[in-house]
């Protein structure tokens, strides 16, 4: 499998690929209320995450020789203690996507503790490395990414401050900051449940093909990383799995695109030279003007 070497982050590619798989599985769905753990369409239609979708993409990702980051939540780890393993195993990276999906922004620095570290012990318990951080729903706080440097974890994929990696100054440790983008989640383009209310339009997987290429060559026009967010209960479903062997093959015609996991894109962005370390966001909201 192809990785990113040299000085530079980009390794010399006019784009780098991370392909990464939040694999959500029933978390997203309990964190918005624990009484759908009886609603049996809904769990069913999550566990097929994990179940249908991730063996489906380890295949496709066999079959095209590509390596890709899985973001596991510790309950789904927990809940399905081979899951992570297998991934290893097959070239992977698994890494943190907190234990019980439940936004930080929802929670006090205590509760956020407590979730992230349980999320690491479960990862330990299996022998599972865990190098990467990406919070759920994307809604980091000063806290989460204070964990992620406390327990020295190499980088974070949760931010939109740039479409490149960048360098974060936390507690004096510098943290990789691996970029996302809406632009670049399947979720907006997919999701559906009717209760809880998840999205309301599925889209076309011609159409969605359409966005992510156009965004491919944009980002090879300006050196970007294209990094998407796929969650394998959405793309794991054949037609929507189809497509993305049509985008990693277009990616692979194109001669100039660098796969990578994310572990190794943030090796690439430390030893980058060139990459100036940068304060996260510090807003402050005056009362008087920004009410709550």
């Amino acid at each position: 499998m192809t990785g990113t070497t040299g000085a530079a982050w980009h390794g010399g590619a006019a784009a780098v690929a991370t392909l990464t798989f939040d694999v959500d599985a029933e978390t997203p769905i309990l964190a918005a209320g624990r009484q759908y753990a009886g609603h049996l369409m809904t769990m069913s239609h999550q566990a097929y995450g994990p179940d249908v979708g991730v063996p489906r993409i380890l295949d496709l990702l066999d079959d095209l020789d590509v390596p890709a980051t899985f973001f596991v939540p510790g309950w789904v780890a927990e809940h399905r203690p081979g899951l992570a393993a297998t991934i290893v195993e097959r070239g992977h990276e698994v890494a943190h996507h907190s234990y019980s999906h439940r936004a930080p922004t929802s929670m006090n620095a205590v509760e956020q503790r407590a979730d992230f570290e349980r999320a690491l012990e479960v990862f330990d318990a299996q022998g599972i490395e865990i190098t990467g951080h990406r919070a759920a729903l994307w809604e980091a706080t000063q806290t989460t990414l204070e964990l992620v440097a406390e327990h020295g974890l190499t980088y974070d994929s949760s931010l939109m401050g740039d479409d490149r990696p960048y360098l974060l100054g936390v507690d004096g440790r510098p943290v990789a900051e691996l970029p996302v983008h809406w632009s670049l989640d399947d979720w907006e383009q997919y999701a559906f449940l009717p209760a809880p209310q998840i999205g309301s339009v599925i889209e076309s997987p011609r159409k969605v093909l359409e966005l992510w290429q156009a965004e491919l060559d944009a980002m090879r026009h300006y050196r970007c990383l294209f990094n998407l967010c796929l969650h394998p209960f959405l793309s794991g479903r054949p037609s929507r799995l189809l497509a993305l062997r049509d985008l990693i093959e277009t990616a692979q015609s194109r001669g100039d695109v660098h796969f990578a996991r994310c572990r190794d894109l943030a090796a690439a962005t430390y030893a980058d030279p060139a990459l100036e370390r940068r304060d996260p966001p510090n807003v402050t909201a005056d009362p008087a003007v920004y009410p709550d």
